[in-house]
């Protein structure tokens, strides 16, 4: 009898959730890029220190011969690519995005929800045979589990 009410819990749970409004990649995206390039202008007129306030001890050193990722500059080229259909890119981008430690809170989170927005729409596609994102998700498992 409880394996009946908790598998009955459990679906219920499922179907709640799964009813909820899925969102838009686009949609993400569009509001991930306003959002960072908002928070970039206001913190742009801080001086930003020489060092570090709290350095993470695993943190490898930055070199000056590596690009710096600027996080409005590569959400707009994630969205550019997303539209465009280069999944792989935009995925791709997305990831750089989410190793970014610099980010703050709101920033991290609107690139999260971005990210499984993103994702969530490639599966689908995936699962209807769409060649580009097969390939986009092969890539974007490779980099999931992909030692850093």
């Amino acid at each position: 009898m409880n394996r009946l009410l908790y598998l009955a819990s459990a679906i219920l749970i499922t179907v709640a959730v799964g009813c909820g409004r899925k969102p838009e990649a686009k949609a993400e995206l569009e509001k991930a890029a306003e959002t960072l390039a908002r928070t970039e202008t206001e913190s742009a007129p801080q001086a930003q220190p020489s060092t570090p306030a709290s350095p993470l001890p695993d943190a490898p050193a930055e070199t000056s011969t590596e690009p710096k990722v600027v996080p409005a500059q590569e959400m707009r080229q994630a969205l550019a690519a997303y539209k465009d259909g280069k999944l792989e890119d935009a995925v791709t981008r997305l990831q750089k995005l989410r190793a970014i430690r610099t980010l703050t809170p709101q920033q991290r989170m609107t690139v999260q929800d971005s990210v499984a927005a993103v994702m969530n729409e490639i599966y689908e596609l995936a699962a209807k045979g769409n060649v580009k994102a097969i390939q986009a998700v092969r890539q974007y498992e490779e980099m999931q589990t992909k030692p850093r």
